[in-house]
C-alpha cells in the first residue's frame, strides 16, 4: 500500500512563518518526479517546533498540494498518547491517506507501554498507520516482538519506517511480520541494503533535493536490478552521508537554499549549518552531479 519512494518533506520558513509558497513548489517538484508519497510534519519537517496550528496547516497544505496525485502520510506522532490521537484524527479529517507515528520519546515507556500507545491511536482512527522506530532520537526502539504484536492486533497498522541503522533488524522484522506488512528504510544510505533483505522502499530526506535519483535507485531495487541500483547508490552515497553532516534538516535546507528553492532557516534549538560544513556539503553534492 505504501511502498516505493516517499519524501519526508522539509517545512520551509520565511520571516518566522511557514512559507506556503515554497512548500507548494517543493510538492510540485516531487510529484513531477513521480514520487510515491509525501510525509509532511515529520522529523525532517521540524514537527517539534511547529505550533499546533502550524502542524495541521502543513498537513493541510500537503493534502491540497498533492490533490490526490500521490499519497500523503501525515506526521502525527507524539510522546503524549492523547496528543498523537488528536493529531491523527485531525489528519484524517484533513484528508491524509495515512499517518506516521514516531515511538514515544523522552518518557522511556516499556514495550508494553509502547504497544498500548500505538493500539490506542489505532483504535481512534480508520487511517492506515506507519510506525516509526528511530532509537537515536527517541531513546527507545519499537521492539520486533512489539511490531509483530501490533501488526496482528491492529489491522490499520500496516508499515514501519525503520531508522535504527541495522540491516539485521530488518531481517528479523521481515521474518516476524506477514508479507503484507511493509518495511521502509528511514536512512537514505541504507535503502539498498535494507531493500536487499525485505524493505520495499524509503522515506527519504535526500529526495527533497534529488527526487529523480532516489526514485531511480528504489525502482531499480524493486525491479530486482541490483546492478543498476548499486550504481545509483554509489553515485549518491557521499551525498546521503553529508546530508547528515549536522542535525537533519539543516543540511538539506542549506542545499535547497543554494538551489534557490527556499530559505535555509531552521528553528531553534536547531542552528544553521556551519560555514565549513556548508562548503563540504555543496562540494559533495556537486561531485555527485546534484
Amino acid at each position: 500500500m505504501f511502498e516505493g519512494t516517499i519524501t519526508a518533506l522539509v517545512t520551509p520558513f520565511k520571516n518566522e512563518q511557514v512559507d506556503a509558497a515554497a512548500f507548494t513548489v517543493l510538492i510540485e517538484r516531487q510529484i513531477a518526479a513521480g514520487i510515491d508519497g509525501l510525509v509532511p510534519a515529520g522529523t525532517t519537517g521540524e514537527s517539534p517546533t511547529l505550533t499546533h496550528d502550524e502542524h495541521l496547516r502543513v498537513i493541510a497544505l500537503a493534502v491540497r498540494g498533492a490533490a490526490g496525485r500521490t499519497k500523503v502520510i501525515a506526521g502525527t506522532g507524539s510522546n503524549s498518547t492523547s496528543e498523537a490521537i488528536e493529531y491523527t484524527r485531525e489528519a484524517e479529517k484533513l484528508g491524509a491517506d495515512a499517518a506516521l507515528l514516531v515511538a514515544p520519546y523522552y518518557n522511556k515507556p516499556t514495550q508494553e507501554g509502547v504497544y498500548r500507545h500505538f493500539m490506542a491511536v489505532a483504535n481512534s482512527t480508520a487511517l492506515p498507520l506507519v510506525l516509526y522506530s528511530i532509537p537515536g532520537r527517541c531513546g527507545i526502539e519499537i521492539g520486533v516482538e512489539t511490531v509483530a504484536r501490533l501488526a496482528a492486533d491492529a489491522k490499520n497498522i500496516v508499515a514501519i519506517k525503520e531508522s535504527g541503522g541495522n540491516v539485521d533488524r530488518v531481517s528479523k522484522l521481515r521474518q516476524a511480520l506477514p508479507d503484507t506488512f511493509t518495511i521502509l528504510s528511514g536512512d537514505d544510505g541504507l535503502t539498498l541494503p535494507f531493500m536487499s533483505v525485505g524493505a520495499r522502499g524509503v522515506i527519504s530526506v535526500a529526495s527533497n533535493l534529488f527526487p529523480v535519483g532516489v526514485k531511480a535507485l528504489v525502482d531499480a531495487a524493486r525491479a530486482g536490478d541490483l546492478v543498476a541500483a548499486e550504481k545509483i547508490h554509489r553515485r549518491y552515497y557521499p551525498a546521503f552521508c553529508d546530508l547528515f553532516i549536522e542535525s537533519n534538516p539543516a543540511p538539506v535546507k542549506t542545499a535547497l537554499a543554494a538551489q534557490g528553492w527556499m530559505s535555509d532557516t531552521v528553528r531553534l534549538p536547531l542552528a544553521p549549518l556551519s560555514a565549513a560544513n556548508r562548503e563540504r556539503l555543496l562540494a559533495t553534492l556537486q561531485r555527485c552531479g546534484v
